[in-house]
This record gives structure tokens, C-alpha cells and sequence, in this order.
């Protein structure tokens, strides 16, 4: 969304009249962001802040993507998690609980708890067994002075270490267009992507057909 609707806290420009279209045309839409940080009411109430009236269920994100694969995966399997609200409440929703001691799973997002010690943590939860999960494969994200390191570029660090590569869910995967879609009730044929990045946004429309 940061690049496509708005840059940083500003709306870019057009933005607001397509909203309004989509909404007296009767679209169907979807927001599909890889920032796992927010949940789909605090991405509603941001947007709301800027004027622009979305509701909450037009949002889907790489942290509830990610919580839905080890829902489906493990079905009552442990995490421990990195990130912030958005990963944490998509994780427990999906009757995920928190494990730092022996979890099935290591969890990485963007947010402000990434910390050389959470880093440390993680590095030998992974070395010792846990499998290791990225909510998306964003190595930078747009800031309005300039770009912030994403999900990928924080995962690494971890994937170096300890020689294990993790699995993404977010865009370009698969698995979160089919969701998307199944949320539109529609055939890739009758949807239309719009997005900013080529290596995420683009190439998740073209190979959803």
C-alpha cells in the first residue's frame, strides 16, 4: 500500500477519486499488503486519518497469510514471532501460541522489536531445530526520507547463520493471491492487480493468471 495509496502519510495523488469509483461502480477490491505490522482495523483507521473510507474487511496482509499456512500446515503448532501487532493477533487468531523456548516455528516481520537479542534468539531456535518462516520477501520498504529494511533483509541475518532458508508467504507467493481471490469470488481472469514492485506486486498478477 505504501507507494501504491499512499506515501508515508500522504495520499498520493488519484488515489481518493478511484476509491470513489471503485465504490459507485460496485467493485469488488482488495488491498493486498506485505507489510505485516498492521492489522486490517489499524490499516482501516489509517487510511480513515488520511479521508479515505475503507473498511476493514477490504484488507488482506502477509502476516494473516502467514498465520493462515501454519494454521493449515500445524494446525496448533508454536511460534516464536517477531513483529508487531498485526503478525501477533493474525498468529493467535489462528490458535498459534508464543514458544521461545522449543517452538516449531520461528516467525520474522517488520516491526520495531527486531533487536540484536531477538536476533540471537532466533538464530538458535532455528539452529536447533525450528523451521524457519518470513511473512514476505520485502528487502526494503519506502519511508518518506527515504527506504526502511523489510522483512527479507531482516530475515537473512538469520538464513546465514545458521544455513537454512526460510519460507515466505506474502506476495509474490501463490498461496496469498489465491486467498485474495477467493475473498474477490472471482477468476484471475476477471481481476485486475495494480501495484508498484516489480518483483512482488507484478509478478504475483501475472503468474495468477
Amino acid at each position: 500500500m505504501d507507494g501504491v495509496i499512499y506515501h508515508g502519510n500522504r495520499v498520493l495523488p488519484g488515489v481518493a477519486e478511484f476509491i470513489q469509483w471503485l465504490h459507485d461502480e460496485n467493485k469488488e477490491y482488495l488491498f493486498l499488503t506485505n507489510n505485516s505490522g498492521y492489522t486490517p482495523r489499524e490499516l482501516s483507521q489509517k487510511l480513515a486519518r488520511m479521508g479515505l473510507d475503507v473498511t476493514e474487511e477490504h484488507f488482506y496482509t502477509s502476516a494473516l497469510a502467514t498465520a493462515a499456512f501454519l494454521r493449515d500446515q500445524a494446525p496448533g503448532c508454536s511460534v516464536f514471532a517477531i513483529g508487531e501487532a498485526g503478525l501477533l493477533n493474525a498468529l493467535y487468531d489462528a490458535g498459534i501460541t508464543m514458544n521461545d523456548v522449543n517452538p516449531d516455528y520461528v516467525v520474522v516481520g517488520e516491526g520495531r522489536s527486531y533487536s540484536l537479542d531477538t536476533l540471537t534468539k532466533a538464530t538458535n531456535l532455528v539452529w536447533k531445530g525450528a523451521k524457519l518462516i518470513g511473512a514476505n520477501s520485502d528487502v526494503s520498504g519506502p519511508i518518506e526520507n527515504g527506504i526502511v529494511p523489510a522483512c527479507r533483509a531482516l530475515v537473512a541475518p538469520i538464513e546465514m547463520a545458521t544455513g537454512t532458508q526460510a519460507y515466505f508467504c506474502g506476495k509474490p507467493n501463490p498461496l496469498m493471491m489465491r486467498t485474495g481471490l477467493r475473498m474477490l469470488h472471482c477468476h484471475s481472469a476477471e481481476a485486475v492487480m495494480v501495484g508498484d514492485r516489480m518483483d512482488t506486486d507484478v509478478i504475483s498478477g501475472m503468474e495468477s493468471g
